[in-house]
């Protein structure tokens, strides 16, 4: 008698449960009084997106800003590892950092040369996951357009380079990205904020540039994040999730490293070797030689070098002859830097007195 009324319970549960999806399926109302336990549950909200070492990537266009055609949004989708196997597939993580500024509101002086070479369009990276840009280690995004170019400057900032290279900058409204040493940083801050207040992007090289394929994954990520700590307090924001590693050397630890924090990973197209050549006009002929060559291509130069401060002004002037257009590079979200490097950075600095930190402006003017 038990199991047969335990079973006509069933069936009655399996009747309502069938008729609470009915109505679910048409939405409609659940009727009043019924059991909230036997209600059909709400739909599924639709699975997250998800990426694969070997997922292709996604590329989202943006409305327009007004120095854009439009803004691409590259989606890193999971840059393969050599000293991983691929994982398991997974929902993307969320970009970290505060927002940066949109690229139509980006800071920078306005532009007040009519014939200016300029920039042709302004593209947005969503750097999740760490992806990669430079043909001559990353070949998943391709997202140059023919005739365009990047122009990328390391090694800074640097007395009376960089501000030379910002200068020819500024005359023609271009933007370019910076990797700034951390230690150049704590040198010459009141230079490199003057990279970020031209409305360049400034990213990070380590702190020292030495070589991270000869360092132990500890000692790399103290160069990467005390890097990131130095180029942040030097401009007091938060910097663009870009990295490029010195001498182009990506050892498997520290690729994973930024990819966890998610930073996107700088190689390059076309290199001047500026550090080589020196003369200015050679290393004028030697980045339009590629670009004839490659037709585009992100383009590697040093703001340390001499040489290069004074190629950047007929650099720009044979880009624009050539009918070369310009596409700069910011960033989706910023990236902070971490408090236990923000102390490792702040103990470099010799004798710190209450006054430290003010730029030198606001410290020592000519009066006379």
């Amino acid at each position: 008698m038990r199991a047969r009324t335990v079973a006509a319970g069933l069936v009655v549960l399996g009747v309502v449960g069938s008729i609470g999806i009915v109505f679910a399926q048409k939405g409609l109302p659940w009727p009043a009084g019924a059991s909230s336990q036997a209600a059909a549950p709400p739909p599924a909200a639709a699975p997250a997106p998800t990426t694969t070492a070997t997922a292709e990537p996604r590329q989202v266009v943006r409305p327009a800003s007004p120095v854009s055609d439009a803004i691409v949004v590259a989606q890193a989708g999971g840059m393969p590892r050599a000293s991983a196997p691929a994982p398991a597939p997974a929902a993307a993580p969320a970009p970290s950092g505060p927002p940066m500024p949109p690229a139509s509101v980006a800071k920078g002086p306005a532009c007040t040369n009519p014939n200016a070479l300029g920039v042709s369009r302004v593209v947005e990276i969503d750097t999740t996951g760490g992806p990669g840009f430079g043909f001559e280690h990353f070949k998943q995004f391709d997202f140059l357009k023919p005739g365009e170019v990047v122009l990328t400057f390391d090694d800074g900032p640097w007395l009376g380079n960089t501000p030379a290279v910002l200068k020819a900058l500024e005359q023609e409204c271009v933007k370019a990205v910076f990797f700034s040493i951390g230690k150049h940083a704590t040198y010459y801050p009141d230079i490199l904020r003057q990279v970020y207040e031209g409305g360049h992007s400034v990213g990070s090289h380590t702190w020292s540039h030495v070589d991270l394929s000869k360092k132990k994954p500890d000692e790399q990520k103290e160069e990467i994040e005390k890097g990131i700590s130095a180029v942040k307090a030097a401009i007091g924001h938060p910097i663009v999730p870009f990295f490029r590693f010195p001498q182009l050397k990506h050892p498997a630890e520290a690729v994973a490293y930024l990819g966890d924090r998610n930073i996107a990973i700088f190689s390059t197209d076309l290199d001047s070797f500026d550090f080589k050549i020196r003369k200015p006009e050679q290393i004028v002929a030697k980045v339009m030689e590629k670009l004839k060559k490659y037709g585009k291509g992100i383009v590697l130069m040093h703001d340390f070098q001499h040489g290069t401060s004074l190629a950047v002004p007929q650099l720009l002037a044979e880009l624009k002859q050539g009918g070369y257009k310009v596409v700069h590079m910011v960033a989706r979200t910023g990236l902070d830097s971490q408090p236990q490097y923000d102390a490792m950075v702040a103990k470099t600095e010799k004798l710190p007195t209450a006054g430290a930190g003010r730029p030198i402006n606001s410290v020592v003017r000519t009066v006379e």
